[in-house]
């Protein structure tokens, strides 16, 4: 028995060969996320070995950096704890051996063309630190000397050689005030591990950095170096004695930087891999459609061979391991293959990670043994699977069975429970997702996913029932187009509904997701768009690249710009009320009318002038808020105070959830963190004037000065390129799809050769048979896809009515020439997938396929 199934792996090596791919590409990309993610940890161990080598003990101010992280300690006069007594104080400790205070922020550093260099967010500034002997040692100078005064940078090497600075340029630096000429007085090295991976860095004096990202005399953390001896512990220990009493200044040594930098990036790359891998477990479902639908074909082929094992002593045991080696032999084989291009896809990922500024070095590929057991396992286990049902199926031939003819039909009876389950399944799961969208929240979530599933796997179990009545509509159409091929072809696609629910099926998995995805993405865009068009009035949006704030400076020249009718500065603040943040937003109480119009449910944009709140509606209804509550909060700064709600808005994602006056918020605030300034021209919106603001903020790379129509495009830029990532993904899925299609037809046409043989002896042209063979591809790939626009759009449209409560003015929008071109896209592939079994149809000697075996 096992001679014989390696016999029938080389007979139908061709056959099997569609199903080796669909086997490579699902665990290709198992193993590519795999290989991906252990060579980011390793990459992470090995920077992290240079990146605190020289560090003993790190003090940091956390209110100061986690302004940084997201742009408000940039050009704001953050006030920090870190002060230069306090280096002092930690550098007279027995155990140091020496402390420096440092000063870290964006700076970005335009190339010879005036472009920005690392974009993506990875050029940094910092300040140079002489020792006595005139160098910094954490930044040795390659070329030159270190900057001493304003007006003076230093570079490091790679950026230096990569855009051909040299000591003496002049080279322009950004950042988020206007543009800084800066003398280039050095070139240094580095093994700061965010330049090795592409970013730079520049160096200012001391003062010029606390000037630009701090305020003079403070540091956002400090360095210390521990005399020899002296333990990391030991050095900690001591720095708590000295440093101010503050709940944002943190201690820790060089270990705890070093285990703090790798659980962190872990934690970043989890999700990216779980996402990776959820989409490989897609694809790998998909070609269990295609695997099982080859073997039980083949077995089909070989009812006689089989019956006459059986009639000659073979057990149902052996007829089932037969065909389960089969698939072990598939399975390995092509796990092997999907194991060798796993090693290129992750190569591919580092690179990629890489290109998008990522901080760790990509140099490292790491192949480990489980990911090799794991993807060989995973490959192996699936093919197994999906064979079983078709190996079961092949036991329970009958040895009378070998007596019979190969074209006895097949019987629809056994489809009879199959369909009772189905209608079972699929009545429950719509009813599920209708249950839930309509009640929301996390119960209404849970119902959609439960009805989601049993909706998908209820039509899974349907499409053989489905299949006949569908594809049957299409027949007189065919027939009226192509004639007898049209006829035959319909015939053809309904004659195994098994098979052909089988094939359709596994391209309804992706066009389901796809579909589901575009409806979301235009159903959320869509709204978004309505926001940005119904709540501003204001002609243009001012705002920095990186989520950085616009510079307090450029509001004056913003307001001089000719042209300029109206400004507001939008001040993102949190303020404390019931134990929990208040995210709110300050703007221009006299210019806020010309700029924003909020939906009014209840009071007047007028409340703002007199120093009241204006308040979404789920902070009003969460909150129990309402016109005249007085709401209790705390201000940035510490200090205590009452705010009266003056009106009640719809929610809107452009406008925020709190709105009030500037005048009221600043005096609280440590700094103002402008995140948009919105401006009203004169005459509207011209080219001239958005010009000007260019202009009067310095031509400054980072900043971006956007039409209303730019800004609808923004926010619905970060959708499409969400969606974007996803579709590629998902291309997968559909490759493997198209393979099935593939697969399924080079066997029916072998299947089906007498037939064709007849077709061509009674004058059936060549080209009819092709053009049947298209046809049918053509239905079959059709049906799938209509049936996972259907499903797809369904399950959109729930989704839609769970994120409508949190998202005002979402509703379901069907974008109904993208779907339309979907199913087009499927008969395309329909017919593509179709020509080469087309032309082997088409082909078949007539006398040959007549014959009588």
């Amino acid at each position: 028995m096992y001679r014989t199934a390696l016999r029938h792996v080389r007979a139908h090596k061709g056959r099997l060969l569609m199903t080796m791919l669909a086997v490579l590409l699902g665990t290709a990309f198992v193993a590519g996320t795999l290989i991906f993610s252990d060579s980011i940890g390793q990459s992470v161990k090995d920077s992290l070995a240079d990146s605190h080598s020289r560090i003993s003990a790190q003090v940091t101010d956390t209110a100061v950096n986690s302004d940084s992280d997201s742009g408000a300690g940039q050009h704001t006069g953050a006030r920090g704890s870190l002060t230069e007594p306090t280096v002092r104080r930690i550098a007279a400790l027995p155990g140091t051996r020496s402390a420096r205070g440092t000063v870290t922020g964006f700076a970005g550093l335009s190339d010879p063309h005036g472009n920005l260099i690392g974009s993506r967010g990875n050029t940094q500034g910092a300040n140079w630190v002489p020792s006595a002997d005139g160098q910094d040692p954490e930044y040795p100078m390659a070329q030159g000397t270190g900057p001493t005064s304003t007006g003076m940078i230093a570079i490091d090497r790679r950026t230096a050689s990569d855009n051909d600075f040299k000591v003496g340029d002049i080279v322009r630096a950004a950042v988020n005030g206007p543009v800084l000429r800066m003398t280039v007085t050095g070139i240094f090295t580095t093994d700061d591990p965010q330049v090795r991976a592409g970013g730079s860095l520049v160096l200012f004096d001391t003062a010029t950095a606390q000037r630009l990202y701090l305020q003079p005399g403070q540091y956002d953390s400090i360095q210390v170096v521990a005399t020899p001896g002296t333990s990391q512990n030991e050095l900690r220990a001591e720095i708590l004695q000295v440093v101010p009493h503050s709940g944002n200044i943190t201690v820790k040594t060089g270990a705890q930087l070093d285990a703090d930098t790798a659980a962190e990036t872990r934690s970043g790359m989890s999700g990216m891999r779980n996402v990776l891998l959820a989409f490989a477990g897609i694809a790998l479902f998909v070609g269990v459609f295609l695997i099982a639908n080859t073997f039980t074909t083949l077995i089909a082929q070989r009812n006689r061979e089989l019956a006459l094992l059986r009639a000659i002593g073979a057990s149902r045991r052996q007829i089932t391991n037969s065909v389960l080696l089969e698939a072990l032999l598939v399975g390995v084989s092509a796990s092997v293959a999907g194991l060798v291009t796993g090693i290129g896809i992750g190569a591919a990922l580092q690179g990629l990670m890489g290109s998008m500024g990522s901080h760790v070095s990509t140099s490292t590929l790491v192949v480990s043994p489980t990911t090799v057991l794991v993807t060989l396992c995973t490959g192996t286990m699936v093919t197994a699977l999906a064979t079983l049902l078709p190996g079961l199926r092949a036991s329970r031939v009958a040895p009378v069975a070998a007596m019979r003819s190969n074209d006895t039909p097949a019987t629809h009876k056994s489809l009879v429970v199959r369909n009772s389950i189905g209608v079972a399944l699929a009545g429950v799961g719509p009813a599920l997702v209708l249950w839930g969208a309509v009640r929301g929240g996390s119960p209404g979530n849970l119902l959609v996913a439960g009805g989601a599933v049993s909706t998908l796997v209820g039509v899974f179990v349907l499409t053989p029932a489905l299949s006949r009545p569908a594809i049957a509509l299409a027949g007189p159409l065919c027939t009226w187009l192509f004639g007898i091929s049209g006829t035959l072809a319909g015939q053809n696609a309904v004659r195994n509904p098994r098979r052909t629910a089988a094939t359709a099926s596994a391209l309804t998995v992706g066009i389901t997701l796809i579909s589901a995805l575009t409806v979301l993405g235009a159903s959320v865009t869509h709204a978004i768009d309505k926001q940005v068009t119904q709540n501003m009035r204001a002609d243009y949006a001012v705002s920095v690249l990186l989520s950085l704030p616009v510079a307090p400076t450029l509001l004056p020249a913003i307001a001089r710009t000719p042209g300029v009718a109206a400004y507001s500065a939008l001040d993102d603040q949190r303020l404390r009320t019931g134990g929990k943040d208040l995210p709110v937003t300050g703007v221009d109480a006299k210019s806020f009318d010309q700029l924003i119009a909020p939906n009014m449910v209840s009071g007047s944009t007028a409340a703002l002038r007199r120093g009241e709140i204006l308040v979404d509606q789920d902070h009003a209804v969460n909150d129990d808020w309402a016109v005249g509550s007085t709401v209790p909060v705390t201000y940035p700064d510490g200090s205590s105070g009452r705010l009266t709600v003056g009106g009640v808005y719809q929610n809107s994602e452009v406008l925020g959830s709190v709105l009030m006056s500037r005048s009221v918020l600043s005096p609280h605030t440590s700094a103002p963190f402008y995140s948009t300034v919105l401006v009203k021209g004169v005459t509207g919106a011209t080219a001239s004037l958005q010009q000007a603001l260019k202009d009067s903020t310095g031509d400054n790379p980072l900043i971006n000065v956007r039409t209303k129509q730019e800004m609808r495009d923004h926010f619905s830029s970060q959708i499409s390129l969400l969606l974007d990532a996803m579709y590629a993904l998902l291309a997968m899925s559909v490759i493997i799809a198209v393979l099935g299609v593939v697969n399924t037809l080079a066997m029916a046409v072998l299947e089906r050769k007498r037939e064709i043989g007849m077709l061509r002896a009674v004058g059936l042209p060549r080209s009819a048979v092709r053009r049947m063979v298209h046809l049918e591809s053509i239905l079959i790939a059709s049906f799938g896809a209509a049936l996972g626009i259907a499903v797809g759009s369904f399950l959109a449209w729930a989704c839609v009515r769970l994120l409508s409560g949190p998202m005002t003015g979402l509703t379901t929008v069907f974008p109904y020439a993208q779907l339309a071109a979907y199913l087009a896209g499927a008969a395309l592939v329909g017919l593509l997938a179709a020509l080469w079994p087309a032309r082997r149809a088409a082909g078949l000697n007539v006398l040959d396929s007549i014959r009588t075996e």
